[in-house]
């Protein structure tokens, strides 16, 4: 099963996902898609920058600033998901209509998962070396960028992974240490560099921080005002986002 087929699952499981991919593909805008979607439009650029990890190459093109908050279109993979799920859409009107019992969909349900992890990225493991009684997996991010995971053996093998398996990358917000892109790095831990998009101040807590990496993704990261002015991070700034093996959780398709 490509990428593609498994992203298209699960924004089937999110109709308003959809609906916001539609909406860009008419609208040309994302914050006249994300009214007409019912959304927010923080909660827009959120869902595309989930979407875009999620899947091997961005689903959507997008310009900050100007007229309308900023121009948007689907990409050819962002046009072919769209019409891979309206696929799935009569799959899954075939399939309700055959089930017999209810609790066969709530198990299905409980399949389903989410995730309170802030940053969900696809990738593919490229080399499993072990490490005493723990796995150091190699993983390769879309556009060759790659970070390791520590994970115990049991999970190596509960997860049934391999060289070559496409498997989704979780790290939380509040793990990701910021520096600007010419400090002295952290050699014990992974970086990804990128440039900071957004900055979005909290009244009772740090900033959030929309970090666009150079492969496309994009990252969550929090941190304080003063970090940031420390650092001198700023809208524009080259940063580097720093994390432990120990700090990235690993998932993959049941």
């Amino acid at each position: 099963m490509t990428t593609l087929s498994l992203l298209a699952q699960h924004v089937n499981r999110r109709p308003q996902r959809i609906a916001l991919l539609e909406q860009i593909a008419v609208q040309g805008s994302i914050t006249r898609a994300a009214k007409a979607a019912g959304m927010s439009y923080k909660a827009a650029w959120d869902a595309i920058d989930e979407l875009n990890n999620l899947a091997d190459q961005p689903l959507v093109a997008r310009s900050v600033g100007g007229k309308g908050g900023g121009g948007a279109r689907l990409t050819p993979a962002g046009e072919r998901l769209l019409q891979l799920h309206h696929r799935l859409q009569a799959i899954q009107a075939e399939v309700l209509q055959a089930v017999d019992d209810d609790a066969d969909l709530q198990v299905l349900g409980r399949l389903m998962l989410r995730t309170s992890a802030r940053n969900q990225l696809s990738g593919r493991v490229r080399a499993i070396k072990p490490q005493a009684g723990n796995d150091l997996i190699d993983i390769e991010l879309p556009g060759g960028t790659s970070i390791q995971a520590q994970i115990t053996r049991s999970s190596t093998q509960h997860l049934q992974l391999q060289a070559g398996a496409p498997l989704m990358v979780l790290i939380k917000a509040g793990w990701l240490k910021l520096s600007a892109a010419g400090e002295t790095a952290d050699t014990s831990l992974n970086e990804l560099l990128g440039h900071i998009e957004q900055i979005q101040p909290e009244a009772d807590g740090p900033s959030e921080v929309r970090i666009a990496l150079h492969n496309g993704q994009t990252l969550c990261a929090q941190a304080t005002a003063e970090h940031l002015a420390h650092h001198g991070l700023v809208v524009g700034s080259p940063v580097r986002a720093q994390f432990a093996a120990s700090h990235v959780l690993l998932g993959t398709q049941v």
